[in-house]
């Protein structure tokens, strides 16, 4: 229940939202929340319905109508709005209803009226259901940051009158890019989750796939958006061979590559070709190849470092970021040796960005693994230990500290 939950949350909200106004966005999440406790306690009893999104939407909509009512809010929200009983009986209407309210909320959040870092925070968190922990978790910041950065997002939409239709072609290229950037940062939420217990979250790999598919139906001519498309199918693709039958990670080397899915494969290489038509090209493009990479390999071993490299260094020009460094380091140290890897990490621990990391220091205890220096691999596994929260990714850690 937890996937669709997690689903179902971000429907609801955009939905009543589309319904009622960006005003209405505090009352449609607490309704979204108050909606699936009640699902939880019902379905715990008596099952799960043979219809369970018109079953969310209809308990979704009487709770809204009897908030309206009892907080005396009829002349401010219309609740004619949700009087058609038939939307949420009929399937394809509902669908269609929650896929247009979805790609409408997804473009208002993106308004130039709110900073690009709270048109990330915002889509998570009204659209995506992540708590601030998950969102701090996901963007690298302190959690009070994020906290800060959220309240100064739904300020700007209550002291602005913002519109949930879609913006005209001419403001429609700005607004894409914080889309695409949300759905890319969603996506690696759920593939290095922050969740305690899951190191992947397929249920919101499987979103942001969705409304990456949804938002290449209406701008098929974009090659970003099929290039971030490509990109989710090549990660999608090695889920089943990153954790083993006791739940415990695999690293990527020794991972079985006969469970990597070649249909997924195909259709990211299909992707990545008609994305690669024309003179676009994006930080999406760069991933997805280097994906691509490591997807056509046979082996770890005969994988082409060298031209993962030139990516990298291609995507750092066109977006410099510390984490891609980070990349770089990794692949330098499998090209050059750990040295050097190590002379590149060493310097990342300055940056503020970094250095509560926990895999800047994971990557650390692993080269001066390789070079036999045990203390010091050890005393960073540690600290990347005490920087993560996910019960996976310490079991892991232990583990080579325990193996040195």
């Amino acid at each position: 229940m937890d996937g669709l939950f997690r689903k179902e949350y971000g429907n609801i909200v955009s939905f009543l939202t589309s319904k009622f106004g960006f005003n209405f966005l505090d009352s449609a999440q607490d309704i979204a929340q108050d909606t699936l406790l009640t699902a939880f306690q019902k379905w715990s009893d008596h099952g799960i319905p043979e219809n369970p999104k018109g079953w969310l939407f209809t308990v979704a909509k009487n709770k809204a109508l009897n908030f309206i009512k009892r907080e005396n809010k009829t002349e401010t929200f219309d609740a004619s709005q949700l009087k058609e009983q038939h939307v949420f009986t009929d399937h394809i209407k509902l669908n269609q209803q929650i896929e247009d309210s979805m790609l409408e909320m997804i473009f208002a959040c993106c308004s130039d009226v709110i900073s690009v870092e709270g048109h990330i925070i915002l889509i998570l968190s009204t659209l995506g259901g992540f708590t601030r922990k998950e969102l701090a978790s996901a963007l690298v910041l302190e959690e009070e940051t994020i906290k800060k950065r959220l309240y100064r997002a739904k300020k700007k939409i209550r002291d602005s009158s913002l519109s949930l239709q879609i913006p005209d072609l001419d403001k429609l290229n700005t607004r894409l890019y914080s889309v695409l950037n949300s759905l890319y940062l969603l996506f690696n939420e759920g593939y290095n989750s922050s969740s305690n217990n899951n190191l992947i979250r397929k249920d919101i790999c499987l979103e942001a796939l969705r409304l990456t598919q949804l938002l290449s139906k209406y701008f098929d001519k974009d090659n970003k958006v099929r290039a971030l498309f490509a990109l989710m199918c090549f990660h999608i693709a090695r889920f089943e061979s990153r954790i083993d039958v006791k739940g415990a990670i695999v690293l990527f080397k020794d991972q079985d590559r006969s469970l990597w899915s070649k249909p997924l494969i195909n259709k990211g290489i299909i992707e990545l070709s008609a994305a690669s038509e024309g003179n676009t090209l994006s930080s999406y493009h760069l991933e997805a190849g280097i994906a691509l990479q490591h997807c056509i390999s046979y082996s770890y071993e005969s994988t082409n470092w060298q031209t993962i490299k030139k990516l990298y260094t291609q995507l750092y020009n066109y977006k410099p970021s510390p984490i891609i460094k980070l990349n770089i380091a990794i692949v330098e140290g499998i090209i050059e040796g750990p040295e050097k890897a190590i002379e590149i990490l060493e310097t990342l621990k300055s940056n503020k960005r970094l250095s509560k990391y926990y895999l800047l220091y994971a990557t650390l205890g692993e080269f001066y693994g390789r070079l036999c220096k045990t203390e010091i691999a050890k005393a960073n596994f540690e600290k990347a230990i005490q920087l993560t929260s996910n019960q996976k990714e310490k079991a892991l850690l232990l583990k080579k500290i325990n193996n040195k």
